[in-house]
């Protein structure tokens, strides 16, 4: 892939975004971003200032996008919009150097598929896809075609957990035993947003993915640590930061299992496919024989004027000490008669996405959950950008080196996805119970239901 063009007018590079999917994760992350964007432009001295504009969306009717046209205005560009059951092939057609992929999670693999086919860099919401073949396929396409694949795991950038994986890396937390994770949601969330594609679903796979992802990354062995992006401009070979990894799981925590259960009857009938809410427990092994054991527990059936927009906490158990934290509790607690609690929240999440009138009188909106978003832009600019043509492919891999987003990290996490959904139809077949194991004799994933002596594969290769 050459370098991005830059625009007819000022002469500056620029990165065309195709955005697929217009629903409600793109009104909250993507679209302040787009705004923002075309305000100030995407600068950092390595890559100096960029352009980046949504120039064309995909979607099914696109009914949201010409509300999207009326609605903002002069604050995105003209972008082009394209219909029907498959239009990302039209989008990509019409010129875009970046695809964004935030359909639902079972519709991610094919129009990732089709951007990466094209040579486009891609940022996917989580999960990225539902199989580990496809993630297979995804990833050698991105090394083939020399993109950049990413995955928005945006609590990664929640200061709270970032506080908790710096004291973790730094060896102030040490070896962790055990946690809890809960993040239960709405009953609009099932009822109303996602309505349209909730047969069959269950919250697990929705957002479990996000401490899946966190545990996953903050407990596992310590990541190679890139070029810090300026000294890889200059040629020098200085690293981002010391990372010693002194409380991390280290080379020989693996995952070793998967278990998961669940309730249903009220988003869909009590024995079929769709899921109210889902317990799901993950294991991972030490080389020295200990195991630290994850319960994470989801749900969409909350009541619709629970005071705050989602119920979320942690905790983790570690030799030395243990981590407690409750996402609704931090900061704010505000009651406002008439409005309180169903219009706005009595416990707002500030952190993760707030509209705010500045000191300075300006209007904007930011949070954890646009920063990554806005991240992602930044690393693309810098493979295309942020040097000589000729160095572009050491970019490349210095990007890739950031394992907190790169899709071929993300295999512990679709693996764990796999599983759990696995799990689930067999128990909505009439057989609970029943087990994952990774990386035994019999495969990468093999299930054992309840009471059988032998395995399913689910995944021959390696984990």
């Amino acid at each position: 892939m050459g370098r991005m063009e830059t625009t007819k007018t000022s002469g500056r590079p620029r990165l065309r975004v195709g955005m697929v999917g217009l629903g409600m994760i793109f009104d909250d992350t993507y679209r302040p971003v787009f705004e923002q964007l075309r305000r100030t432009g995407l600068f950092r001295r390595d890559f100096g200032l960029v352009e980046v504009e949504l120039s064309a969306v995909a979607s099914r009717t696109g009914a949201r996008a010409q509300r999207l046209k009326q609605s903002a205005g002069a604050r995105l560009a003209d972008f082009a919009s394209f219909i029907g059951s498959n239009p990302v092939p039209e989008l990509i057609e019409h010129g875009v150097d970046v695809v964004c992929v935030a359909t639902p999670d079972d519709r991610h693999f094919e129009a990732a598929c089709h951007a990466l086919s094209a040579g486009k860099h891609v940022l996917i919401e989580k999960p990225s896809v539902l199989h580990l073949r496809e993630l297979d396929e995804l990833v050698s396409l991105a090394r083939q075609k020399g993109v950049l694949a990413r995955v928005v795991y945006h609590k990664l950038a929640d200061p709270d957990h970032k506080k908790l994986r710096t004291h973790v890396v730094d060896g102030v937390l040490q070896h962790v035993n055990n946690g809890y994770c809960s993040l239960l949601e709405p009953k609009q969330i099932s009822g109303s947003q996602f309505a349209e594609w909730i047969t069959g679903r269950n919250p697990g796979t929705y957002v479990a993915v996000h401490y899946i992802k966190l545990i996953d990354f903050t407990f596992g062995p310590p990541h190679p640590q890139p070029l810090a992006p300026e000294a890889g401009a200059r040629g020098e070979n200085a690293p981002l930061s010391p990372l010693e990894g002194r409380g991390v799981g280290g080379e020989g925590w693996r995952l070793a299992r998967v278990q998961a259960t669940g309730q249903r009857g009220l988003v869909g009938p009590a024995t079929g496919p769709t899921w109210d809410s889902v317990q799901l427990q993950v294991v991972y092994a030490y080389p020295d024989g200990r195991e630290a054991a994850f319960d994470i527990h989801t749900s969409w059936v909350m009541p619709d004027n629970f005071p705050g927009y989602v119920e979320q906490e942690v905790q983790f158990r570690f030799d030395n000490g243990i981590w407690n934290a409750h996402q609704r509790k931090r900061g704010v607690e505000v009651a406002i008669e008439d409005r309180t609690p169903n219009e706005l929240k009595n416990t707002p999440n500030h952190h993760y996405n707030g509209t705010f009138l500045e000191p300075w009188g300006e209007r904007s909106q930011r949070g954890y959950g646009l920063e990554v978003i806005e991240r992602f832009f930044e690393e693309v600019a810098f493979v295309e950008f942020g040097g000589p043509a000729g160095e572009r492919e050491r970019r490349l891999e210095q990007m890739r080196a950031l394992h907190y987003s790169d899709l071929s990290t993300d295999r512990n996490t679709v693996a764990i996805v796999q599983a759990m959904e696995a799990l689930l139809s067999e128990h909505a077949a009439g057989r609970p119970g029943g087990i994952v194991k990774v990386n035994d004799e019999g495969g990468g994933l093999v299930l054992h239901a309840a009471g059988s002596t032998t395995g399913t594969v689910l995944y021959a290769g390696r984990v």
